[in-house]
């Protein structure tokens, strides 16, 4: 039996493959053996606004419908809340912010997602001087709950195997693929940083940002809406918050570091007036491109051998759509646009 697709990797880009897949009743096995953490460990957050300079991110208000559809329909077939609308609270550094804002808000882009009203904090844990802008129309997915649910499933369907890929033992045929004791059509490679490893695509110039995160309980913060100054607070229930992140590109190691989370605190700690603990602390590679643009598309010379990587920090809005971008390349034939192909960088 010859199966349509391997794919390997099972963060957010390989999920949102797969479900292509379902939908489109294709066969496949999935290689997953968790050595990357970057979907895990992400703030979960989405969100079309780039908020330091109140500006969209690219295309992010056509993918945040196609996202939160996307992961809802997840949450469905899981029997799992996985989904969470959460509004994103701005604070402001000075009246010059507040300025920009308003102007932002002006937008015909942007005013969808930015409320004029500014909020007043009532909150006595948090310094606020210069009041929050919200952001609107934005939420939160539990990733860590939603990719352990969807493995889960898989495994009892014996679609994942957890084990590390072995590209040397891939043997390419005019016709197909074998991969050990697995005959294929396609094998696309959604492994995030671990791309590095990947002979068939690691000259492809994607590079690790580091992002780390803590996880603090503090009973008397009581936020109920995730605030945005120089880091993030996000409410995770039960009085624990996640703050972060952190954004290193010399750092590629897994590891946590007491850097990061001194870094952290010292941010933390110009807002929040509130007594916390630090009671845990992630460490996630996210896998980066310079210009900003996913990497998608298919090999030169193995028209049989794709690549669903570079979603950067807004994974969470790009893996749905890059996946179906990219399923449409393989299986229709609809060229992929110039800023997205792997191609644009160099002949593999």
């Amino acid at each position: 039996m010859v199966l349509d697709y391997i794919v390997v990797g099972l963060g957010l880009s390989g999920l949102s493959f797969v479900e292509e897949l379902e939908n489109h009743n294709k066969s496949y096995v999935i290689y997953e053996d968790s050595s990357q953490k970057s979907s895990r460990v992400a703030g979960g957050l989405y969100n079309p606004i780039i908020l330091k300079r109140f500006t969209m991110a690219w295309q992010a208000s056509e993918q945040i419908e196609t996202a939160v559809s996307f992961y809802k329909n997840v949450e469905t077939k899981l029997k799992k809340t996985l989904v969470l609308e959460l509004p994103i609270l701005r604070r402001f550094n000075a009246v010059e912010e507040q300025n920009n804002w308003f102007e932002a808000c002006d937008k015909p882009v942007l005013g969808k997602f930015l409320s004029s009203e500014l909020i007043r904090n009532t909150n006595t844990a948090l310094d606020i001087p210069f009041q929050y802008g919200k952001v609107k129309h934005t939420g939160k997915i539990n990733i860590s709950n939603m990719l352990s649910a969807y493995a889960k499933k898989l495994k009892e369907n014996n679609t994942l195997k957890d084990e590390s890929f072995e590209y040397d033992k891939i043997i390419i045929e005019e016709d197909c693929i074998k991969y050990k004791d697995v005959k294929c059509r396609h094998i696309v490679f959604s492994e995030g940083f671990g791309i590095k490893k990947n002979p068939f695509f690691n000259e492809l110039p994607l590079y690790g940002n580091k992002g780390e995160y803590i996880i603090i309980k503090s009973k008397e913060l009581k936020l109920q809406e995730a605030i945005k100054s120089s880091i993030f607070i996000i409410p995770l229930g039960d009085d624990l918050y996640k703050v972060g992140a952190t954004y290193n590109n010399q750092d590629t190691s897994p590891e946590i570091t007491s850097i990061a989370r001194e870094e952290l605190q010292k941010k933390l700690e110009k807002f929040l007036k509130a007594p916390y603990e630090v009671i845990d602390q992630v460490a996630g590679i996210r896998p980066t491109v310079r210009d900003r643009r996913p990497l998608i598309g298919t090999h030169d010379k193995y028209t049989n051998m794709h690549v669903l990587n570079g979603m950067g920090s807004r994974g969470i809005l790009l893996a749905p759509t890059m996946a179906k971008v990219l399923y449409s390349h393989i299986e229709n034939g609809i060229s992929l646009d110039k800023e997205i192909d792997c191609k644009r960088y160099s002949n593999l």
